[in-house]
């Protein structure tokens, strides 16, 4: 199946694009590579998580807005490059998570996204090299901000 096809199949509905919160383009073509710029976890209404993870949101919460950050991506990647069908695979992700100081798995948080880019690209082409980091804080304490880098067709 396609990308576009495996989200259907999925039943994922992707959330609107978010507005950039300052001077930069949200996805950037250049040299057969998709750069995407950090994303927040956007909801279908277009509100977003916000919180810390160890204090006001669960492990479990944690991983559902990386989710969200995730299908986000999807939606900009959609429409910069009018479909999912032209992406080769995940190159990079950097996945940034507003934690306590005493929080210790980013790493499963940002499985939320992971998990979803396998589901809709194939392990394949859905899984590349990834960073997971903790923050002291996020722009408008978002839970998890993560920007990515793919390879693209034509």
């Amino acid at each position: 199946m396609t990308p576009e096809e495996q989200l259907k199949a999925l039943g994922l509905e992707l959330p609107p694009t978010p507005r950039p919160g300052g001077i930069y383009k949200p996805v950037l073509i250049q040299g057969g590579l998709a750069y995407v710029s950090g994303h927040p976890p956007v909801r279908q209404d277009g509100t977003w998580v916000l919180g810390r993870v160890g204090a006001d949101l669960t492990l479990e919460q944690g991983q559902a807005a990386a989710r969200q950050v995730g299908l986000a991506i999807l939606a900009t990647l959609r429409a910069g490059l009018e479909s999912l069908d032209r992406v080769s695979r995940l190159v990079k992700l950097l996945g940034m998570v507003n934690s306590t100081p005493d929080f210790a798995d980013h790493p499963k948080v940002i499985n939320g996204c992971s998990e979803l880019f396998v589901e809709v690209f194939g392990e394949e082409r859905g899984m590349g090299a990834r960073s997971a980091v903790g923050m002291g804080s996020l722009p408008r304490n978002i839970a998890v901000e993560i920007e990515a880098i793919f390879e693209i067709e034509g």
